[in-house]
């Protein structure tokens, strides 16, 4: 079973939701990202997702974009992001992990050589918001038949149609889009989001996460009752901006979502 499928079931068997989060890897730098991680962890936070820098970064909104764009700008690159990796997994880092990245950096690293690094360096999961199903055979074919590294799927409100097909043979957790654009857009979920996901769920067989907007864990109180966690990304990076990196604060506020979010 893969790591983060252990993380699930055993928050499923406490009757518990998940909480995940989203980080921009160096951004400060490596060695805060590395204490970052550590802080989520030790605070009770359940999957982490470690975005990786790109120049174009369709899927994200402004704050995350801005991180992107300082993390590069600071000689954050694939190569230094898989040996922090290395690193962390090395020194007893044992959160799941999953890589969020666009596909054109998978491609220039050579899809074999990418998927047989994910494994090796401890990368339990990719969601590559620009890969549709549909064009993820050589991505699938690459990382074979195994349990280190996982493709998470994506669903967005326009995909009705394909739901059934997209959480057919997914594995890990769905992600599910609360609104249509860019990450951050601060609770503006779209107008039937509550009928999207319940659609969702009840074609899913696996664990149902709701993404982009979210700030506190009310945020998700209406929809606690159709999904297994809540994921926050641009507001994580406004705090951690905010307080200058402060793995007291990224702890405080991991700690504080994830019992509010229990307690709904």
């Amino acid at each position: 079973m893969n790591r983060i499928e252990s993380v699930l079931a055993a928050l499923q068997e406490k009757n518990e939701k998940a909480f995940i989060t989203y980080v921009t890897a160096g951004f400060p730098d490596y060695d805060k990202t590395e204490e970052l991680i550590r802080a989520q962890e030790s605070a009770g936070t359940d999957i982490i997702e470690l975005g990786i820098p790109f120049s174009d970064p369709v899927a994200d909104g402004p704050v995350i974009q801005a991180a992107s764009f300082e993390a590069i700008k600071n000689g954050a690159t694939l190569e230094k992001t898989f040996e922090c990796m290395e690193k962390m997994r090395g020194s007893g880092v044992n959160i799941p992990i999953v890589f969020m990245l666009y596909y054109n950096t998978i491609v220039h690293y050579g899809v074999k050589n990418f998927m047989d690094r994910c494994k090796a360096c401890g990368v339990d999961g990719l969601i590559v918001p620009d890969l549709p199903l549909e064009e993820q055979q050589e991505a699938q074919d690459a990382l074979g038949n195994c349990d280190e590294t996982i493709m998470i799927q994506l669903v967005a409100p326009v995909s009705a149609d394909r739901i059934p097909k997209i959480v057919g043979s997914a594995r890990g957790f769905i992600y599910c889009v609360s609104s249509m654009g860019v990450t951050g857009q601060e609770g503006q979920f779209h107008s039937k989001v509550i009928d999207y996901l319940s659609q969702v769920k009840a074609a899913s067989k696996i664990p149902v996460m709701m993404g982009f907007g979210i700030r506190t864990a009310a945020d998700i109180a209406p929809m606690k009752d159709v999904i297994d966690g809540a994921i926050v990304g641009t507001h994580f990076i406004q705090l951690l901006r905010d307080n200058g990196f402060s793995a007291d604060a990224a702890a405080e506020y991991c700690r504080t979502f994830k019992k509010e979010m229990n307690e709904l």
